[in-house]
């Protein structure tokens, strides 16, 4: 019997006894191909030494101290390598420890801006459908990740929710990617019209949405519609750049790709790479401003804000993807598992679609491809294909409910930036098996 409460009361996990690059091994001595780097965590892969070494490093000097009552020279370096990394404008940066807490921080600071500036009755943070913003109440609030919020939705204040962009799901046959872009865009100034923009103080997205529906992104035409809409009514936008940011698709933050500018971007996942639980909550000169000559500070605070060790890795890790260049390699190295990933299952009668950036691939499963048709919800398709591909000593991330928020089954790869070809080869083809055997 385990004291240790996991995620399934009701399912044998092994235990991870030791893990090198892309590689776990567990208690029976089992290597497993970190095919989804964790859940897009593992970024420059497993026990790299320069990492620890920085965490030890620090632990020695301050392994804490209340942000209450002091800075530390380790938070202040790292926020220094964000700001002079991130998009023009975001110059300010804190530090938490989840991307569900900075996620609620970043629609708290939204919230407090808008007030701080005289507009009090603007309250309400619009998220998408189809979204996954993490597990917190609030954060449940403004995604559409209909699953998890289902045990939930009692509890939660008013959600309001905009249509999602995914083009392989509501594109018309007659519609070009630009009008629907822009139609889907629009859904969004509907809702604003339906609430009272006097009452909206932020839109929330994924730019490449993870867990919810695989690697689904957008465009520039999007965000262009997008920004302006928020402009037009003196809304902020808030970019969800956890899953996939630093690095992932190809460029530092994906929202390069779509040329658009927020006013709060959330980062976590690949910050550390899953040396110490950190996130980042990134804000603009004009939040910042505001508030600094309104009430002079944030109204939000936690224990384990700007935490020293978590600064040392992240600080370590963001120094290592710049020296040897694995943003860059993420992008090579996306290119290779997409074209691998078309090769392989572009004729495959149930894979309907393959997407994604960079190293953040997926494919969504079909029953008929012809119609789009998803595979019916008690078929538990993705659990077959996890189960499957572990059995095989692969780690990948499948989800459900890819086509309404219940049905539908997709499959992500998102591998530590350090994948070989070879290694790619050996995950796509493995993935084959496993799909098989689970069909």
């Amino acid at each position: 019997m385990t004291h240790l409460a996991n995620r399934s009361l009701n399912q044998y996990y092994p235990k991870a006894t030791s893990a090198s690059g892309l590689y776990i091994v567990d208690e029976k001595g089992r290597r497993y191909l970190d095919g989804s780097s964790g859940a897009g965590v593992t970024c420059i892969g497993h026990g790299n030494q320069e990492v620890i070494e920085a965490m030890h490093e620090q632990a020695q000097k301050v392994s804490f101290a209340s942000s209450v009552f002091y800075a530390t020279d380790i938070a202040e370096q790292l926020a220094d390598d964000i700001a002079n990394h991130a998009p023009k404008g975001l110059n300010h940066v804190n530090f938490g420890c989840s991307g569900s807490e900075q996620v609620e921080n970043a629609m708290k600071l939204a919230r407090q801006y808008q007030v701080d500036i005289g507009k009090p009755n603007k309250r309400m943070i619009i998220g998408r459908k189809q979204s996954y913003h993490g597990m917190s109440i609030a954060t449940l609030n403004v995604a559409g990740h209909t699953q998890r919020r289902a045990l939930y939705e009692p509890m939660f204040a008013g959600t309001y929710l905009t249509e999602p962009h995914f083009e392989y799901r509501y594109k018309k046959p007659t519609e070009t990617t630009e009008q629907y872009s822009l139609q889907a865009a629009n859904a969004l100034e509907e809702k604003i019209n339906e609430l009272g923009a006097d009452n909206v103080a932020a839109f929330i997205c994924e730019p490449v949405v993870g867990a919810t529906t695989g690697c689904v992104d957008a465009n520039e035409s999007y965000f262009k519609r997008i920004r302006s809409i928020c402009d037009d009514h003196d809304i902020l936008l808030i970019l969800d750049e956890i899953f996939c940011g630093m690095g992932r698709t190809g460029t530092l933050y994906a929202s390069e790709q779509d040329n658009v500018s927020a006013d709060i971007i959330v980062l976590a996942k690949g910050l550390a790479g899953g040396y110490q639980p950190i996130s980042a909550l990134l804000m603009s000169d004009q939040i910042i401003d505001a508030i600094a000559n309104s009430r002079g500070y944030i109204a939000n605070g936690h224990t384990y804000m700007n935490n020293p060790i978590g600064c040392a890795a992240a600080l370590t890790v963001q120094q290592i993807m710049r020296r040897d260049k694995l943003v860059e390699r993420a992008a090579t190295m996306g290119d290779y598992l997409r074209e691998k990933l078309e090769v392989k299952f572009s004729d495959h009668p149930h894979v309907g679609d393959i997407r994604g950036r960079g190293l953040m691939q997926a494919m969504e499963f079909v029953k008929n491809k012809e119609t789009k048709e998803p595979f019916e919800q008690s078929s538990d398709l993705w659990l077959k294909v996890m189960k499957n591909a572990m059995h095989r000593g692969l780690m990948c991330y499948p989800n459900q409910g890819t086509a309404d928020g219940q049905t539908g089954d997709h499959v992500i790869l998102a591998p530590p930036y350090i994948i070989s070809d070879a290694e790619v080869d050996y995950m796509v083809d493995v993935l084959a098996e496993s799909i098989e055997a689970s069909l």
